[in-house]
């Protein structure tokens, strides 16, 4: 099967078999797929691409088994860990978000579950954070009760960061403590208090195509505003560790970012962890189908800084999108 790539794919959207037919694109003809995936990119987000920064505000000690993570108890890999980062840490990264006019903040915080006590103190710093500075704050926080994520709403947490991750059928394989449909509900839940949603997946878990197929339709049916593609950097410690990414070419990459960007093609597509890697030297290629990269890290893992980021983006011929601009 060959896709007609001029059809509209916003009134007509993909099957699964279109979304593998994607997936299995001959490489010669990338370019092709690339053209047609920009047009739908300048459509929605012209020729500007955001930046974020990424603050890991609660490290390790989770009760989770995530394979890929760490952060889990399945983990040893030698991180730092804390309970919740020291807010001039956090009000630090707010003011580099602010001088350099960067998209958001986004914050991580370790862990399933809080108690309102804890949800308490970090409202406490948020209200602050957005008081000294106003910067869009996304928080990865876990499984919120409504109550809780009403606190974090009134303090100012402006979107939730809850990744599926991996198909539905894939996921037990590398996480049983909790459920993909926990995740899908929680989602759910948090839409429905009217916060924006940042909900996407990693790639190179040893998963099939067909479930890369199956978490970007399940992505395309909440219809988040932002869509972050990781590509799995395998970490010492981690039972995912000695997993084989020798599939995840630069070809394949952009094949899963096209696929993204077709399936939602309004939200901001995120090339999340492992561009750095993965997507060495095709940045050009890989921002005709996003519009939206991390700068300065991944939690635990480095990552490229602020300026060699935009310095990146207008090599390639695009534009550093200052926010408010």
């Amino acid at each position: 099967m060959r896709l007609d790539l001029k059809r509209d794919f916003e009134t007509v959207p993909l099957t699964k078999e279109e979304a593998l037919d994607i997936l299995d694109w001959d490489d010669r003809d990338l370019p092709t797929l690339l053209d047609a995936v920009y047009k739908l990119r300048k459509k929605y987000k012209g020729n500007t691409v955001g930046i974020q920064i990424l603050t890991n505000g609660r490290s390790g000690n989770c009760s989770q088994n995530c394979a890929y993570c760490a952060q889990s108890r399945e983990s040893s890999a030698e991180i730092d860990t804390y309970r919740l980062v020291p807010y001039e840490k956090l009000a630090r990264d707010d003011r580099l978000v602010k001088e350099k006019g960067l998209a958001r903040h986004c914050i991580g915080l370790s862990g399933i579950s809080f108690t309102d006590e804890e949800i308490d103190e970090f409202a406490t710093y948020v209200r602050s954070l957005k008081k000294e500075s106003g910067t869009h704050i996304c928080c990865s926080i876990g499984f919120l009760t409504a109550d809780q994520g009403r606190k974090l709403k009134e303090a100012g947490v402006n979107r939730i960061n809850h990744n599926l991750n991996s198909s539905r059928s894939y996921y037990p394989q590398i996480c049983t403590t909790h459920t993909w449909d926990e995740r899908a509900a929680n989602i759910k839940m948090l839409q429905g208090l009217g916060f924006e949603i940042c909900c996407g997946g990693i790639v190179g878990l040893g998963e099939a195509r067909a479930d890369v197929a199956d978490l970007l339709l399940s992505i395309r049916e909440i219809n988040p505003q932002s869509v972050p593609i990781n590509f799995l950097l395998p970490l010492k410690g981690t039972p995912l560790e000695s997993q084989d990414t020798s599939f995840l070419t630069a070809e394949y990459c952009l094949k899963v970012l096209c696929l993204a960007r077709l399936m939602v093609p309004a939200s901001d597509i995120r090339c999340a962890a492992g561009r750095e890697v993965y997507l060495k030297g095709r940045e050009r290629q890989m921002f005709m189908a996003v519009d939206s990269i991390f700068a300065s890290g991944y939690l635990t893992a480095g990552g490229q800084g602020v300026d060699d980021t935009i310095k990146v983006i207008t090599d390639a011929g695009f534009e550093y999108m200052v926010e408010g601009t």
